[in-house]
């Protein structure tokens, strides 16, 4: 139990025999999961061959199937970030059988329309606007790096950036992803090398708001992004983020940042955030103003219950 809510255990990640774990303990761990939570509506996030299992158990069993888009890698069957070539081509079919889909930009709609022939319904990300919103002066990290440690995520950027900005402090947070534990740990040794980058790896989610309100900006040097709750925690503690992917074109339409093509831009926003009080504190004030306006509880739940209304 957290919070009231009650977690059903499905299978353990690594068990089973190759091949054979697919249906046990995999398939037959998640239909007992789901069956004991006896939900009227299942709703998953992410891509993935689960979709197809829950699709299916929600049309045996009279459920409804809501999936959530996560990232626009989501939405081409090009770009899916799905490993086994089984779970990719079940992906297709399993949208066809949901019963509603959420995407949570106009572009991953439309992309979503395009290539899988599947309508959506936009939703905002859901964010709780908690935390301090702390002055220029009392926060003590420079630049905050949050995202899981996976190839496309480029954290090698933010070192290569730490090395060019070596008067600036820089946190990385984030954990490994399955398949990509090489990757993490590559990181983390890099990250020794330089003196004024602090590797923290994973943090658990209730803590990780305090380096939010420690930060000055958050940057994302992702090459691929759907909606990201770090761009929302940040901001609602009043950081700017520098980022090279900006959904649904916020950080250019309320100047909430700067969304940069090169690596010499970003290096150019960092720098001028960092030197310019003026003119952090000015992009702080449009950050706070834009989550305290967008962000309210009432503007974002209220589509949620509309849409599973629905159902």
């Amino acid at each position: 139990m957290w919070s009231g809510v009650t977690t059903y255990r499905a299978y353990p990640p690594e068990a089973g025999i190759p091949v054979i774990r697919f249906v046990y303990p995999r398939w037959t761990g998640l239909w007992g999961a789901l069956r004991r939570a006896d939900a009227d509506i299942n709703y998953i996030s992410c891509a993935g061959g689960w979709l197809w299992q829950v699709a299916l158990y929600g049309r045996l069993f009279g459920r409804k199937t809501v999936l959530r888009v996560a990232s626009d890698a989501d939405c081409d069957p090009q770009t899916l970030l799905v490993n086994m070539l089984r779970d990719r081509k079940l992906y297709g079919p399993a949208l066809r059988r949901a019963d509603l889909v959420l995407s949570q930009t106009v572009r991953q709609r439309d992309l979503l329309l395009r290539n899988f022939n599947r309508t959506s319904q936009i939703v905002l990300p859901m964010t709780e606007r908690t935390g301090r919103r702390l002055p220029f002066e009392a926060r003590d990290i420079d630049v905050l790096w949050v995202a899981n440690f996976a190839p496309l995520k480029r954290a090698e950027l933010l070192l290569r950036l730490a090395e060019r900005l070596p008067d600036l402090q820089f946190h990385m947070i984030g954990g490994p992803v399955s398949g990509a534990g090489a990757y993490f740990e590559s990181m983390a040794r890099k990250a020794t090398a330089y003196r004024n980058v602090q590797f923290h790896g994973a943090i658990p989610y209730q803590e990780i708001g305090g380096y939010f309100e420690r930060a000055r900006m958050l940057v994302s040097t992702s090459e691929t992004e759907g909606f990201p709750n770090t761009y929302l925690q940040a901001w609602g503690c009043g950081a700017p983020v520098e980022a090279f992917r900006d959904p649904a074109d916020l950080i250019a339409r309320y100047d909430l940042g700067r969304c940069v093509t090169t690596f010499e831009e970003l290096q150019a926003g960092v720098t001028t955030f960092a030197a310019d009080r003026a003119a952090w504190e000015a992009a702080s004030l449009r950050c706070r103003e834009y989550m305290d306006q967008a962000f309210d509880p009432t503007s974002v739940i209220d589509p949620y219950v509309k849409a599973l209304a629905a159902l």
